[in-house]
């Protein structure tokens, strides 16, 4: 779902250790050993940050055995005072590094939180500096790529071999790795972390796939978890492929809230004063960049990829609409380059999109009809045009991946004490139903939703309602009454303002 390295198998699991630039060393109770300077993070502000790594073995549960071994890499900011408990973070993905995701959390919690929480973050196998990593063709998103949209069945057959290709690539540079990077395998890694930091419970906080990965660790590890925060859920009802349908259509609605905000300010953007007529522009630029792409750069398939940040985040509407605006209305495409050059994937993308891959292709079955595909892509695009067929050629590698396919991981937070879940009623890429649907698993747990919001990710983000209710369950485990409400909320908090053009930064996102 979009949202970007033999020892004793059972030694290693039963135990871990804490490794510091290649130095082995035993992971001590307390978790201090083997914690030194980051040489590869930026430092935080008041804030000290650790890293080390974790050796783990490379194969889990499920697949080919494999007798190698995955380094995780760790990073953390420690309590400064009398900790109470070890907050293990994830951004989502599946396919993000996780490691700078400490600092980012530990920057905006309350002091009370800071002094009383290790905030630990890392890398899941195959992304960032955690080794090996997932590599398959760097030269993927080179400009200007195919269009997404194709206009014949060669166009169709061209992309089909775009994504056997890459598949390929895949395999040829990852190897063994790639039969183990289910979701399962990185929720084994979870507990891994979690002995090697010697606490006998972890608190958890994911976001998107990593509501997911949060949610299997729950299920597979109940007397493990502490306090659970998932925002912005997955719909543990739908395994990926049915899931990215979904997604394609909530994307598809996100996209028509921000050209409706941009009618709005038609007097800022001059787009147009409806929804419709804004829309109409953009894809009537889409297609002149098919005809003609911008600095031969950033062509459909290019501006697609840039403009989805306005479904992720409404941070990223006003210098999205200035670059809609510069092009359409005064046929300039400074802006338009630089929110690429931004935004846009590029081969630094390779490993991030090569591990999404990775996890979704093996973590429960895709069509291997082609039809199938077509079908369903072609039917998505009448009713939600923004990017029905630019997410299936997103996951159609999985439709060749070298790597088989297991059983998707059912969800059953039945055992687990409590759960926060929070979520935005229009979260483009993971539709509100999938918080519904994990609230249903997590019987204990409540659900927090932020009415008329719009982005991806609403804790820590500027909400006091929502923020209050989860410092309030981080501080003392305190959740809101149970009461499902209209909304099948437990709480329902209104949604922040949305941008205000005039005041935007000029820099974007």
């Amino acid at each position: 779902m979009r949202h970007a390295a033999a020892r004793s198998v059972g030694a290693i699991a039963a135990t871990g250790v804490l490794t510091v630039f290649g130095a082995v060393v035993p992971a001590e109770a307390d978790g201090t050993t083997g914690w030194t300077e980051c040489a590869d993070l930026e430092p935080a502000a008041q804030l000290r940050v650790e890293c080390a790594e974790l050796r783990v073995p490379m194969s889990r549960e499920g697949g080919p055995r494999s007798g190698g071994t995955v380094v995780l890499a760790l990073s953390r900011v420690p309590a400064s005072g009398e900790r109470q408990g070890t907050l293990l973070v994830n951004p989502g993905g599946p396919g993000s590094p996780g490691r700078d995701w400490a600092v980012r959390i530990a920057e905006r919690l309350p002091a009370d939180l800071r002094a009383s929480y290790d905030v630990v973050g890392f890398d899941p196998r195959g992304t960032g500096a955690s080794t090996p990593t997932v590599t398959c063709d760097p030269g993927y998103f080179d400009p200007v790529r195919p269009d997404t949209v194709p206009a014949d069945e060669e166009a169709e057959q061209a992309l089909w071999d775009r994504a056997a290709a890459y598949a390929e690539a895949c395999a040829e540079h990852t190897g063994d790795l790639l039969n183990h990077m289910t979701t399962v395998d990185i929720a084994a890694d979870v507990e891994s972390i979690r002995r090697a930091l010697g606490v006998e419970r972890i608190d958890y906080l994911g976001y998107s796939y990593g509501t997911y990965l949060g949610a299997v660790y729950a299920t597979r590890y109940p007397d493990r978890v502490r306090r659970l925060v998932l925002d912005s859920a997955v719909n543990p009802d739908l395994p990926w492929y049915q899931g990215n349908l979904a997604q394609s259509r909530s994307l598809d609605a996100a996209a028509r809230n921000f050209f409706a905000w941009t009618a709005r300010h038609h007097g800022v953007y001059g787009l147009g004063t409806t929804g419709e007529q804004v829309a109409e522009h953009y894809y009537a630029l889409r297609d002149a960049l098919a005809e003609q792409p911008a600095a031969g750069t950033v062509g459909p398939t290019e501006l697609e990829s840039v403009v989805l940040f306005a479904a992720y985040t409404s941070a990223a509407w006003p210098p999205l609409a200035r670059a809609l605006s510069d092009r359409v209305v005064h046929g300039e495409d400074a802006a338009l380059l630089a929110v690429h050059e931004r935004l846009g994937e590029d081969a630094d993308s390779d490993q991030g999109f090569g591990a999404y891959l990775a996890t979704e292709c093996t973590d429960s079955p895709w069509p291997a009809d082609r039809g199938t595909w077509r079908e369903d892509a072609a039917k998505l695009h009448v009713e939600a045009p923004f990017v029905a067929w630019n997410n299936t050629w997103y996951n159609a590698p999985c439709r060749f991946w070298p790597a088989p396919a297991r059983s998707w991981t059912e969800v059953d937070g039945t055992a687990v004490g409590g759960a926060l879940l929070l979520h935005a009623t229009q979260d483009g890429p993971t539709p509100l139903a999938g918080a519904h649907a994990m609230r249903a698993r997590f019987p204990k747990g409540r659900l927090v939703v932020e009415d008329g919001g719009v982005d991806h990710g609403v804790s820590l983000n500027g909400n006091p309602c929502v923020d209050r209710v989860l410092v309030a369950y981080l501080r003392d485990g305190t959740l809101p009454a149970a009461g499902r409400g209209a909304d099948g909320a437990d709480l329902t908090c209104a949604a922040r303002p949305q941008p205000d053009p005039r005041g935007a930064a000029a820099g974007g996102v």
